[in-house]
């Protein structure tokens, strides 16, 4: 290979990797100096290891009155029944019934 050639091969190299750059260059974000915002919502959903309201454990609460929820959840009293239809007869206020 003469010295020509390599000088012609190594100049069309860099001219494509200029053009290849600015393709290969892209970004998430509208400008370079955004944040990292899919990291910053990870770590915004992220559960505090170091909260301390999670070494409490003894949990509020009272046996008899869920076991009443639940049985309340499982059989529902029946509905009231429906009210009584009374008819009102002329303007006179007498109800029929």
């Amino acid at each position: 290979m003469s010295r020509n050639s390599a000088l012609i091969l190594i100049l069309c190299a860099g001219a494509l990797s200029g053009c290849a750059a600015d393709y290969l260059n892209h970004y998430d974000t509208v400008t370079l100096a955004a944040g990292d915002t899919q990291k910053y919502n990870s770590l915004l959903q992220t559960v505090d290891p170091l909260n301390p309201a999670s070494r409490n454990t003894h949990i509020e609460g009272d046996g008899t009155r869920a076991a009443a929820v639940v049985r309340a959840y499982k059989f529902p009293p029946p509905p009231p029944p429906p009210p009584a239809i009374t008819v009102n007869v002329g303007g006179s206020g007498v109800t029929k019934q």
